[in-house]
């Protein structure tokens, strides 16, 4: 794939918007850069006031796991509008510049990208060119990552397909799930595995024995997990792979199909057997690096289960503000996209 070029901030917009794949909202975006290559990017929520010191700190910490970053271009998106020579978030922004000098890192650009245009954040606002947002439609940027089939969406709200919210798999599954318990350990775990890994290496979906065959197998938590560090293709051990600290890149690929299928199972599933298939998919996104949706799986996880422990969990851990380290390294991250600055 050719490298691409950012040159103007439409383009910068552009890939913001594809990298995460939806329209951020009330949101600061980093983007890391070394010897005019990107690096990392990262989309948090905006902070509370008050909090803006802490929250300065989260982020640099965050963008520091990049060990060849030198410096970040930054991109306050926000409907509050400038007030004279106040800029929106100025003490956060103020407070990131401190954090990452202590980290040996500076900011070497920023943007503010408001509800119609975008402006230099520190340009003066009577001599400030604001471009409408509308030029990313036609930046090259934009252009290219179409061409790729790329989209943005206009939030970063989930859509799934709707589920079997009756009992018509449910007997099926309970069926599956007796023949389980009825197995050793290693044999229960050997035949998930084997299906999985099948299902996993096909290029089409599943008929419905299959199927009903991995919603029960998530069933078993010792299962759901092995199957879940099954899904990157990466031989490290299962706490690391889930945790996403391996060595290795994930194979991101598989990780794509491998959301599909769960996707396809949970379409399938009553609403008693779908939290372990909804948490899975949590992960994914994780991995992936987009938080926000994962929170939101997990959350659809709880309220088909409220017991969910691996639910509960994960998303306290997400909600603590963990990334998946895959995602801090431009190396392993999920669609290493190749672009370069100018």
């Amino acid at each position: 794939m050719e490298p691409l070029t950012i040159k103007t901030p439409a383009d910068v917009l552009s890939f913001i918007g594809h990298t995460l794949g939806f329209w951020p909202r009330e949101s600061l975006v980093c983007i890391t850069l070394a010897d005019n290559h990107v690096g990392a990017t990262l989309r948090v929520d905006l902070p509370k006031p008050g909090t803006e010191i802490g929250y300065a700190r989260m982020v640099a910490n965050y963008l520091a796991h990049d060990a060849k970053a030198a410096s970040v271009l930054f991109a306050v998106y926000t409907s509050e509008t400038r007030r004279g020579e106040t800029r929106p978030h100025d003490s956060t922004i103020a407070a990131l510049t401190g954090a990452l000098a202590e980290r040996g890192m500076y900011i070497r650009d920023g943007l503010l990208v408001g509800d119609l245009t975008v402006s230099a954040y520190d340009g003066d606002p009577k001599a400030s060119t604001r471009l409408p947002l509308s030029a990313t439609q036609s930046s090259q940027i934009n252009a290219e990552f179409v061409y790729r089939g790329s989209s943005i969406e206009p939030t970063n709200r989930i859509t799934l397909p709707p589920s079997l919210k009756d009992s018509q798999t449910v007997d099926a599954v309970e069926k599956r799930l007796a023949a389980i318990h009825g197995l050793s350990n290693w044999d229960a775990m050997k035949q998930a595995r084997a299906l999985w890994t099948e299902m996993l290496e096909a290029k089409t979906y599943p008929d419905d024995e299959q199927t009903i065959g991995l919603i029960a197998n998530l069933q078993f938590p010792a299962i759901r997990d092995q199957l879940m560090a099954d899904i990157p293709g990466i031989d490290e051990p299962m706490d690391r792979v889930l945790m996403a600290q391996t060595d290795s890149k994930p194979q991101w690929s598989r990780v794509e199909w491998a959301e599909q299928l769960l996707v396809h199972a949970y379409t399938h599933s009553a609403t008693m057997h779908s939290a372990p298939t909804l948490t899975a998919i949590a992960f994914i996104n994780w991995w992936e690096g987009r938080g926000s949706k994962a929170h939101q799986f997990l959350q659809l996880a709880l309220e088909a289960d409220p017991n969910y422990h691996l639910a509960r969990l994960s998303d306290q851990m997400i909600g603590a503000g963990m990334v998946a380290g895959w995602s801090m390294d431009c190396g392993t991250a999920y669609r290493d996209r190749g672009l370069s600055t100018s």
